[in-house]
């Protein structure tokens, strides 16, 4: 059985920086892409970066220039590097990763940023 595991979460003041992990684990397949994903309240999920295998990488407007994506092929890890956090950047954040033909979510992970 397939299992996402997200860590990095939490509090922070506007300005700082938190990291937040993604690991799979249970499948044999290679990590193809994967996307960060975030979710404020009253609002739709929306999709703030992406990453391939071969480490192309895409990011929301939003947080371009202040978050980086990146990965682990052969852990099977993505990251998300935010800095500069801003109040606004509130929400659960989510990772989706394609291993093989199937893609997952994970559980989510709640980051706050205050004032």
């Amino acid at each position: 059985q397939v299992q996402l595991v997200e860590s990095g979460g939490g509090s922070v003041q506007a300005g700082g920086s938190l990291r937040l992990s993604c690991a799979a684990s249970g499948s044999s397949y290679s990590l193809n892409f994967a996307h960060w994903y975030r979710q404020a309240p009253g609002k739709q999920r929306e999709m703030i970066a992406g990453i391939t295998s071969g480490g192309s990488t895409n990011y929301a407007e939003s947080v371009k220039g202040r978050f980086t994506i990146s990965g682990d092929n052969a852990k099977k890890t993505v990251y998300l590097q935010m800095s500069s956090l801003k109040p606004e950047d509130t929400a659960v954040y989510y990772c989706f990763l394609h291993l093989g033909v199937a893609a997952y979510w994970g559980q989510g992970t709640q980051v706050t940023v205050s004032l």
